[in-house]
């Protein structure tokens, strides 16, 4: 049985967001959903939108895991965006938070340096 996931994250100024998030994702949506909706395929079934719901902005809270966690915010920094807040917890897991202009919480997670 298959496992799909679609996160979404409401934002205020679409626009801004949608700049934002290609910043962090480092390419533009995969496709558009609407004229408020834009998505983006991290993997094969597992989508993170962004979609203009000004009374619910942000209050989102996602956490993207990847195997390839110090490359990924490291490109990420290359493209302008700087963590909030790293963590390593006591597993060794680590996570770098990142809030968009809305203030919505995307960590970036990774497995324990080895």
């Amino acid at each position: 049985m298959a496992t799909d996931l679609f996160a979404g994250i409401p934002v205020k100024d679409y626009e801004a967001a949608l700049a934002w998030y290609e910043q962090l994702f480092g390419s533009p949506p995969t496709f558009v959903a609407s004229d408020t909706e834009v998505v983006w395929e991290l993997a094969e079934h597992r989508c993170i939108a962004i979609e203009h719901v000004p009374e619910r902005a942000g209050n989102a809270m996602n956490t993207v895991f990847v195997d390839d966690f110090d490359d990924r915010v490291a490109a990420i920094e290359s493209r302008g965006l700087t963590p909030v807040k790293r963590e390593t917890y006591g597993n060794g897991a680590r996570k770098a938070l990142y809030r968009d202009p809305d203030g919505n919480e995307i960590g970036i997670g990774g497995p324990p340096v080895e």
